[in-house]
């Protein structure tokens, strides 16, 4: 993925890339990462696979304090923004 073709990043916006995490510690570091956000902040989140599974739980747990916005569906090359209201 060219860095070129994300949004430019802001600095209450963090980078979590989940392809760097053992995947049996993936959705509870997530969920400690998203934990730790302030409101307003947004964890920008990578991974090699759309995790449907796991914005259903997040929907679930967090609900309308955390919005979802996909910046990009490449096959192989998921970036789903995070921001906490």
């Amino acid at each position: 993925m060219s860095e070129n073709a994300l949004p430019i990043l802001g600095e209450d916006t963090h980078i979590f890339d989940a392809r760097g995490v053992a995947r049996r510690f993936r959705h509870s570091a997530i969920f400690g990462a998203l934990s730790a956000l302030h409101p307003g902040e947004t964890m920008r989140f990578m991974n090699d696979h759309d995790p449907l599974p796991l914005l259903q739980q997040i929907n679930g747990h967090f609900g309308e304090h955390v919005e979802i916005s996909y910046v990009s569906r490449a096959p192989g090359e998921i970036v789903i923004d995070f921001h906490v209201r």
